[in-house]
């Protein structure tokens, strides 16, 4: 297992946090979150009169002895959430120490352990050009275990393709009421078409979109040769003149993806891999409203 993947006393600090979801579709499983209609479930709420062909495990043979009346106990259903981990596998996120990917991977961990705290359902895949592999969906907090020991295995290359990423993970995962992209989108093609694709599927959709410091300002001094991380391309840059245009065309790609989830009304949150992991959960995602 990963260095840092796996720490007891973080983990049990983050049992009192639970995901936030606008929508809440009816799951067949009774979970912890709270649902609208009336079947049963964990809580009681109300009787009616027993019909032939109703459960009679749920009879309240209490009134029956006093009034001589069958009437059926009623409950308020519970809905479990299905939650689902994109993380980004190219090799543009291994850049940085630590690593986007190490980042990626421990936040992963985490928000994991939040969801299964809560008894939701889990699921985690890696995509670049495709989904490479996946692990869940599973639930009870017990099953961190299976989803730690999947991240530890993972590794990034090659490069992002978002369209085919989810394309891939649509076909072969059931979608997800809560699906949590996190990735830096710099993707080979256009990620707002791969991201329309889950949105299609009515899920809510978070993104959090990692950033080293030295993208965010690069230790520049003088000329220097660049290769792009996931297509091996070279291209030699003056030093500290190309800073500017680097500045201006960094803040034109953020734009890019912050204009993208505000005209979608998606949960979107930048952050860099030198705050830490704590800040991130503990701060960030619940002033964000992605944590209550």
């Amino acid at each position: 297992m990963k260095e840092g993947l796996y720490d007891p006393a973080f983990l049990q600090r983050l049992e009192t946090l639970s995901l936030t979801v606008r929508r809440v579709s009816g799951g067949k499983v009774r979970g912890e979150r709270r649902g609208p209609r009336q079947g049963v479930g964990v809580e009681f709420c109300d009787y009616r009169a027993y019909v032939p062909g109703d459960d009679i495990r749920y009879l309240d043979w209490n009134v029956y002895r006093r009034l001589d009346r069958l009437v059926l106990k009623l409950f308020v259903e519970e809905e479990d959430l299905s939650v689902h981990l994109l993380l980004d596998g190219s090799a543009s996120m291994g850049i940085g120490t630590p690593s986007k990917f190490e980042y990626a991977l421990k936040a992963a961990a985490a928000l994991a352990y939040i969801a299964l705290s809560s008894h939701e359902r889990v699921a985690v895949a890696l995509f670049n050009g495709g989904v490479e592999s996946s692990v869940g969906p599973v639930r009870g907090k017990s099953r961190i275990f299976p989803v730690l020991d999947f991240l530890s295995g993972l590794s990034c290359r090659g490069e992002t393709q978002f369209v085919a990423g989810v394309r891939g993970y649509l076909r072969k995962v059931r979608p997800a009421d809560l699906v949590i992209v996190v990735s830096d989108f710099l993707a080979a093609d256009e990620f707002e078409a791969g991201l329309d694709l889950l949105l299609g599927r009515r899920c809510d959709l978070v993104l959090l979109h990692l950033v080293t410091p030295d993208e965010l300002d690069p230790p520049v001094t003088g000329a220097v040769i660049l290769q792009d991380a996931e297509t091996g391309e070279v291209r030699e840059i003056p030093g500290e003149s190309a800073l500017g245009p680097y500045r201006e065309n960094l803040e034109t790609f953020f734009d890019r993806v912050e204009g993208f989830c505000r005209r979608r009304g998606t949960d979107y949150l930048r952050l860099s891999t030198a705050v830490p992991l704590e800040d991130l959960i503990l701060r960030h995602l619940r002033m964000g409203g992605i944590l209550g």
